[in-house]
């Protein structure tokens, strides 16, 4: 390839890399219209949403603890530190859009949620039997990548509660049941019937982003990463597909940059030809 025609291609890159772009719905979700009937991942409607954080610390009520998640055995340490649910200790700006805890800057997106799933199997050998048959997603995800991963794992969600939508990636499993993919995935309310059926964690951020309280019905769904508009969602998140997209057109920049070296080297080099008559 001529390196104006890869140049093109890395400019072609860069223009699609924004992804589109949609507006947050002001409609209610609990009403449903012909609209929201023919959508891909249907909401599930009014379910209980509790707080969780990373750090949180067993209690008599919750006896897991949350410096590690169900996909990341040091999730507190790669966050960067302790998610501070005290409204004291954070910043929850909508003009901003900062949402965060004071005391540092989050390395992961600290819009995350917690359901009731977990797609790989006790001991981390093979996924669940009947996980390539109810994730919707399941066979793009593995056969892209390959290896043994969760396939849920930064999975992206629209939450909407009186009249504001707020996004946020699923990082970690409960509330209390990590198998109710009837729940999840099918048209079942939560197995779980702890603090008040709860089907979703959610995080200080979103509950602050949201201005909602623990044990609140909220209304959520599942989106594709090109569905997530901008906003404090995205300040922090790494998609990991964008992040190899992102590896790649770095790579075909620095070879860009190769081409252009070795052109300017072979011109200088080049012998001064001169013509006389």
């Amino acid at each position: 390839m001529s390196a104006i025609a890869l140049l093109a291609s890395v400019a072609l890159a860069v223009a699609q890399q924004g992804g589109p772009q949609v507006r947050v719905p002001t409609t209610d979700p609990s009403r449903p219209s012909v609209a929201t009937s023919r959508i891909l991942y249907p909401w599930k409607t009014f379910v209980t949403a509790t707080i969780f954080w990373v750090g949180e610390q067993p209690t008599q009520n919750n006896p897991v603890p949350n410096c590690k998640s169900a996909w990341d055995m040091n999730w507190m340490q790669n966050f960067g530190g302790y998610d501070n649910p005290d409204p004291k200790a954070r910043i929850a700006n909508h003009a901003t859009g900062e949402f965060r805890p004071k005391d540092f800057k989050p390395e992961l997106n600290p819009f995350y949620i917690a359901l009731p799933y977990n797609d790989i199997a006790s001991g981390g050998r093979d996924y669940k039997p009947e996980a390539e048959r109810v994730i919707p997603w399941f066979h793009r995800v593995v056969e892209e990548d390959g290896r043994l991963k969760s396939t849920l794992k930064g999975r992206w969600l629209q939450i909407y509660w009186k009249g504001r939508s707020c996004y946020a990636q699923w990082e970690d499993t409960g509330p209390w049941v990590t198998d109710d993919w009837r729940y999840v995935f099918g048209d079942k309310p939560p197995r779980n019937r702890k603090n008040k059926s709860a089907g979703i964690d959610i995080s200080p951020a979103i509950r602050d982003y949201l201005q909602l309280n623990s044990g609140d019905r909220v209304h959520w769904r599942f989106v594709e990463v090109g569905q997530v508009p901008h906003g404090p969602w995205k300040t922090y998140a790494i998609d990991e597909e964008q992040r190899l997209k992102q590896l790649e057109l770095d790579a075909q920049r620095k070879y860009l940059e190769y081409l252009r070296q070795l052109r300017d080297k072979q011109f200088l080099e080049r012998p001064i030809q001169t013509q006389y008559r």
